[in-house]
Order: structure tokens, then C-alpha cells, then sequence
């Protein structure tokens, strides 16, 4: 079996990010500089080809040493297509892992976040003993606040990370909410 994987579902596979691996690098390039990606989660300094293994050894791969989480590679399981990244982030200006992910843009709309995501809080809850698992969304995502209410989410309250203008919701979820949230912030 592959050392990087991690979890499984019915259609993805979830693997840890290398910054020596080619395909990894590139993909993340990829991700980082798209249209949504930049919109939503915010520029990563990743602007040419040869940031991107410094940032995966900054950010997914010591998030794997220091707290035994991280973001993780999706892949297509029936043809090993790399489709976006989920996983665990820890931010100092939360009190708690947060569930963070990505698609290109060719992915989405298609189920895999949810499906990811899934996965993802399960490990957190089976494997860290995480009965919270906390999110943040920009307020004009109505996609991912559909996904996260789907997931079992519920929203907290709207803040700001320190130095940031944006809105964000903040969004939690608990090992004990399975029902999709349909109240509005």
C-alpha cells in the first residue's frame, strides 16, 4: 500500500502531500493559484512552480509531524486523478482544528467534499479523540455553507482572523450533530 495513504471512501482516496514529489508540487501549484481558490481561501504566496514544496513542507507535512493532522491529497480511486485536498489545519486564532478543503475547478459539485469531509471528521473523532471539529467559510461561499451544513455543521458566530478584512462564518461541528443545520447566520 502507498505510505502516504490515509483514508478511504466509496469513490476517493486521501493521501499525505510530499514536497518531493513532482506531481504533488504541481498539483498544488495548480490548486493554489485557482480563480476560487484565491477568491476564497486567499493567496499562499505559491505564485510560480518552485513555491510550491516549500509550502508543503511548511504547511500539509509539519502539520503531520507537529499535530498528526493535515491537509491530504483527494484522489479519484477508479483512476488515481488528484481532484483537490481535505483534511485538519490548526490555526492559532481558532481554539481548535478547523476542516479545511479545496477542489479544481473540473471536481466540484460532484459530492467529493462532502464525501472527503466526512471521512476526514470520522478519523478526527475515531483517531484524535475530536468530538469538535470547527470551520471557517467566507460569507459569500454559499456552496461550502451548504457543504458544511450537510456535514453536520452548525453555524457559531461571524469573525475575523487577526489582520484579515474578510467576514467569515464560523461553523462547528460535534460527534453528536448529524442533522444538516438549516439556520441562517
Amino acid at each position: 500500500m502507498d505510505s502516504t495513504f490515509v483514508l478511504e471512501t466509496e469513490r476517493l482516496s486521501l493521501h499525505r502531500l510530499d514536497d518531493t514529489s513532482d506531481a504533488d508540487r504541481a498539483f498544488v501549484y495548480r490548486l493554489l493559484n485557482d480563480e476560487a481558490f484565491l477568491r476564497f481561501i486567499g493567496d499562499r504566496g505559491v505564485h510560480e512552480p518552485e513555491q510550491a514544496g516549500p509550502y508543503l513542507r511548511n504547511g500539509p507535512m509539519a502539520s503531520y509531524a507537529a499535530n498528526g493532522f493535515g491537509l491530504y491529497r483527494v484522489d479519484r480511486k477508479r483512476d488515481g486523478v488528484p481532484v483537490g485536498m481535505c483534511g485538519l489545519v490548526k490555526r492559532d486564532a481558532l481554539p481548535g482544528p478547523d476542516l479545511g478543503y479545496a477542489l479544481l475547478p473540473e471536481h466540484r459539485n460532484l459530492g467529493y467534499v462532502a464525501e472527503a469531509g466526512a471521512a476526514v471528521l470520522a478519523d478526527a473523532h475515531a483517531r484524535l479523540g475530536l468530538d469538535t471539529v470547527l470551520a471557517v467559510v467566507d460569507t459569500s461561499n454559499a456552496a461550502s455553507i451548504r457543504t458544511l451544513r450537510a456535514l453536520g455543521y452548525r453555524w457559531r458566530e461571524d469573525f475575523r482572523l487577526p489582520g484579515e478584512d474578510t467576514l467569515l462564518h464560523l461553523f462547528a461541528w460535534t460527534s453528536e450533530s448529524s442533522e444538516p443545520d438549516h439556520e441562517t447566520p
